[in-house]
């Protein structure tokens, strides 16, 4: 049976993800500890609104308003037993937009983390963690989405689990993670670590990659850092922050303009990323701005460390180092007679190494 997102897949050289689900929302009257996953039912115009306003700007590729839809995270609005309902009014919203397009445009099933620690660091099974992501993939598989996106995460035991529930659709499986402490996830994980990790899963993803973070320069080297430990054919997936959020005037605002998110973009393609899109603070504006700079890109050399830094911003000691250092962040050796001695460490990223986690030390 033919699906649409590996058609896409197979026939262009690039696609265009969306942008901001709740930050977008905020806009639009939703409140900080509110749940966005509700308003799937008790306001699906305002989703279809932001939605469509994705597509108009040029996504390929729409989200379902989905992120916290398992009964873990449900439960804390006291809607744990109606994972199904809301995740298939999710994606009746965003097929009647897909399906308005006049053009290809792909449903994908957002599924972020469940919140909860998974053993043994933690309290939650392995077998609950796979249930929980089981219900909602089911879900979303049966109310027609194109491909189940794991967004977000950053532990291998909660990445595994998640998985291993999104096979049994059959559907295909993108996942990301977040990397955004020293270029590494929360638990530790490095760019090229997760490059390694996802060939050993159960059901190998169609698409791999990162979003989240602290901005376009970190997002666009923890891809390359990625890429370097890639398998040639591997397609990866760029979904960065809109810059870094400030409080400004009694609002929360990311300092990423369009012109910097177009920019961002022209970097990921010549980076060899694939999927490209933006995350928290990205707004249909930004994302029009993404697919003009796109649309008139010609493809162009991989960008050196210091090219990115110079045209989106500074980076991570951990994430440059990782960069300079070549294949899966292998520490730099220390050079004699007058050669470039390795920089100090940083500590975060020294506890890491010694199986510690940031704020562990």
């Amino acid at each position: 049976m033919a699906n649409k997102f590996l058609d896409l897949l197979k026939t262009r050289d690039w696609l265009l993800a969306d942008g901001a689900t709740g930050t977008n929302l905020f806009e639009v009257g939703l409140e900080t500890g509110d749940a966005p996953e509700l308003w799937n039912v008790d306001e699906p115009e305002k989703i279809y609104n932001l939605q469509k306003s994705f597509v108009d700007a040029g996504s390929d590729i729409i989200l379902t308003n989905t992120f916290g839809g398992t009964q873990n995270r449900m439960k804390l609005h006291k809607a744990e037993n109606r994972v199904a309902e809301i995740n298939a009014a999710a994606v009746k919203i965003t097929k009647r937009v897909a399906d308005e397009a006049g053009r290809p445009v792909v449903v994908a099933g957002s599924m972020g983390p469940t919140g909860d620690i998974f053993e043994p660091v933690g309290s939650l099974t392995r077998e609950e963690g796979i249930a929980a992501f089981r219900e909602q993939a089911v879900a979303l598989a049966e109310a027609g989405a194109d491909v189940l996106w794991l967004e977000t995460i950053s532990a291998p035991e909660e990445l595994e689990a998640a998985v291993t529930a999104c096979s049994e659709t059959g559907l295909p499986i993108v996942t990301t993670l977040s990397f955004d402490t020293n270029g590494r996830t929360m638990m530790g994980l490095t760019p090229g670590d997760f490059a390694g990790r996802v060939k050993e899963l159960s059901t190998v993803p169609v698409a791999y990659g990162a979003n989240c973070g602290v901005g376009a320069s970190e997002m666009v080297t923890a891809l390359q850092n990625m890429a370097m430990c890639a398998q040639e054919g591997d397609v990866l997936v760029s979904k960065s922050n809109c810059g870094i959020p400030e409080y400004v005037d009694g609002a929360i605002r990311y300092t990423g303009t369009p012109e910097l998110m177009a920019d961002y973009a022209r970097i990921a393609v010549d980076s060899g990323i694939k999927i490209i899109g933006g995350c928290c603070g990205t707004s249909p504006n930004h994302v029009r701005h993404m697919r003009e700079a796109l649309d008139n890109h010609t493809r162009g050399p991989k960008p050196s460390l210091d090219e990115i830094v110079a045209r989106l911003g500074e980076i991570s000691n951990g994430a440059r180092e990782m960069n300079e250092a070549g294949p899966l962040g292998a520490k730099p050796t220390e050079q004699t007679g007058g050669g470039r001695r390795r920089r100090g460490r940083d500590p975060k990223r020294k506890a890491a190494d010694n199986g510690k986690f940031p704020g562990q030390e």
